[in-house]
């Protein structure tokens, strides 16, 4: 399924020409191929979003928000942590999507030299000129002193939208950000929907279970 959101297809299919790194997505995606495209631009027409806001973000910071968004846009396997979204562009989010070990690490260890001056990337930005700024009073900082952990940058800095888990890629309990060859996101994503009915399941039969034993001492 795809999100109910700003630049998301209504309903997940193959993209033949998806752009560079969102290509993996190609044989099933919610973006199409010019949504791939504007993801690899600076401030381009997505968001508006100035990943220079500090100075020039390095090169391999910049992949992992370039694979960051591609993954957004396109994934067709997000469905378990869609939520609804109290936003003026969007009518549904992710939360909590529990991203593998190694990608969260990966996405740290590279960024680890950059500077910023927020560590909710979501809001509280100065949009006066079309794009953001970083907002009056916020210093920029070495992305260490903002984000100390790689948990705390793959948590805070989207609201949550994403969660640090200790699962590695082999254990089939995690979101892949980065993959090649097959979707390894669509087994993860059936293990968490099961896991989901079992638990609305016990709920509904422990509900009964107790008004059963209500029942019976009336």
């Amino acid at each position: 399924m795809c999100m109910d959101a700003k630049h998301h297809k209504t309903e997940p299919g193959p993209e033949g020409e998806l752009y560079q790194q969102c290509a993996p997505w190609r044989e099933n995606a919610c973006c199409t191929a010019n949504t791939s495209a504007e993801a690899h631009e600076d401030n381009s027409y997505l968001y508006n979003f100035n990943w220079n806001h500090c100075g020039v973000m390095s090169k391999k910071c910049k992949e992992h928000f370039i694979q960051d968004t591609c993954f957004y846009e396109c994934s067709p396997h997000l469905g378990p942590w869609i939520q609804p979204a109290d936003d003026t562009w969007r009518k549904a989010r992710i939360l909590d999507v529990p991203l593998c070990l190694e990608d969260c690490n990966s996405w740290y260890n590279d960024c680890k030299n950059d500077v910023t001056c927020k560590e909710n990337w979501h809001k509280g930005w100065n949009w006066t000129s079309g794009t953001n700024h970083c907002p009056a009073g916020a210093q920029c900082q070495k992305w260490t002193e903002v984000f100390p952990t790689a948990q705390s940058m793959c948590e805070k800095i989207w609201s949550n939208s994403y969660k640090y888990t200790t699962y590695t890629k082999d254990s089939g309990r995690c979101m892949h950000m980065w993959f090649t060859g097959q979707n390894p996101n669509t087994k993860v994503a059936e293990f968490y929907l099961n896991q989901g009915s079992r638990t609305e399941t016990a709920k509904i039969t422990s509900l009964t279970l107790s008004l059963a034993v209500l029942l019976s001492m009336l």
